[in-house]
């Protein structure tokens, strides 16, 4: 992990769950961070330990949602470094429950956080990047970007719109010198499971019938060694990798799959 030596990172939703994990193996290969959160005492204490270790890890208390303070911390990023290499928007939300039962703000944050967080940061950073001839913006979306799962129809739209910016924002920034990477985890470990909003759901039912889910740590690793290829697209868990082989050979497939998982799902209520 060399290539990330000395290099100035900004990573969203670094307090927790992904985000941290990356963070704390970036700091591991040199890097020096901008961790961004909403959630001000996590943040202060995650970057506090990276910082203990030897390494630069710099806490910003930021809502993603927030385009002048993203454009902010990204200015501020490169008036104290001089470059910026890398912006991982990574931050975000999501509800669990089928969309019938959504209120217009359960549609609203997903996406304003999901999505509108990514396209902060892509405004903020990317014109910077084409100004110094070189960069890497990572997009976090998910398994639901690129395969259509029901129960969390506000957070598959937000998810398939970022995987969409990615690829698009890769062809433009190709011949500029910035590269875009798009990140489609599938299920991870992470304090997102306790987060989400579940509608009309048991949170303890749920678990009986959710696969396995892949250790942060793992995920982290992936996400890393995938944007050190420079992959377009970082698919992370075998599930994700099957689904989306799936998905483009056979769509009904993968539409007769998961209605046969919401029957499952529906059994729940």
């Amino acid at each position: 992990m060399g290539v990330f030596q000395d290099k100035t990172v900004i990573v969203t939703g670094a307090a927790s769950g992904i985000g941290r994990a990356v963070c704390e193996q970036l700091s591991q290969a040199g890097a020096k961070l901008v961790m961004a959160d909403i959630n001000e005492g996590l943040l202060k204490e995650v970057s506090a330990s990276i910082s203990k270790g030897g390494h630069y890890a710099k806490p910003v208390v930021l809502d993603v949602r927030d385009s002048n303070a993203v454009k902010k911390m990204v200015d501020d990023t490169v008036a104290e470094h001089g470059r910026l290499d890398y912006i991982f928007n990574n931050a975000g939300v999501g509800v669990m429950g089928e969309a019938r039962f959504f209120e217009y703000d359960d549609w609203k944050k997903v996406i304003d956080i999901n999505l509108y967080g990514v396209v902060n940061g892509v405004a903020a950073a990317y014109p910077l990047m084409v100004k110094q001839g070189f960069g890497h913006i990572v997009n976090t979306s998910s398994l639901a970007g690129i395969v259509p799962t029901p129960v969390e129809v506000s957070y598959v739209a937000s998810k398939y719109a970022v995987v969409g910016l990615s690829n698009a924002l890769r062809i433009e920034g190709e011949a500029l010198g910035v590269k875009v990477s798009v990140v489609c985890p599938g299920l991870i470990d992470t304090p997102i499971q306790d987060a989400i909003k579940l509608i009309k759901v048991d949170k303890e039912q749920l678990k009986t019938i959710a696969p396995k889910f892949m250790p942060v740590k793992d995920c982290a690793k992936e996400i890393i060694a995938g944007v050190e290829k420079n992959k377009a697209i970082i698919l992370i868990t075998g599930l994700t990798k099957i689904s989306w082989v799936v998905q483009r050979l056979s769509p009904g497939l993968i539409r007769w799959i998961w209605k046969n998982n919401l029957k499952k799902f529906r059994k729940l209520y």
